[in-house]
C-alpha cells in the first residue's frame, strides 16, 4: 500500500507555500501519531506475550494436577486390593 505524501497531493511549488503553515505542526502531529503508532503495537505484541505465558502456565498446572489424581487413585486402589500392606 503506497502512502500518499502532502507533496504528492499538492506539488512541490504549492508545498513550499505552505511549508511554514504546515511544517511545526504536520511534524509534531506525524511524532504524535508515529509514537501512539509504537506504543499501541508493543502493548499488543506483549498481550500476546502474556497471554500465551498465562495459557501455557495453566495448562501445565492443569497437568500436574490431573496426574496427581490420578496418582491418588492408583493408591487408594492399591491399598485396597491389599489391605496387608497397612498392617507392615
Amino acid at each position: 500500500m503506497s502512502r500518499r505524501t502532502l507533496s504528492g497531493l499538492l506539488g512541490t511549488s504549492t508545498l513550499d507555500a505552505m511549508t511554514d503553515r504546515l511544517s511545526k505542526a504536520e511534524i509534531r502531529k506525524d511524532a504524535v501519531q508515529d509514537t501512539v503508532t509504537a506504543a499501541a503495537g508493543t502493548v499488543g505484541s506483549v498481550a500476546t506475550i502474556l497471554t500465551g505465558a498465562v495459557t501455557d502456565v495453566v495448562k501445565a498446572v492443569g497437568g500436574l494436577a490431573t496426574e496427581l489424581f490420578e496418582i491418588r487413585d492408583a493408591a487408594r486402589k492399591a491399598a485396597s486390593e491389599h489391605p496387608e500392606a497397612d498392617e507392615a
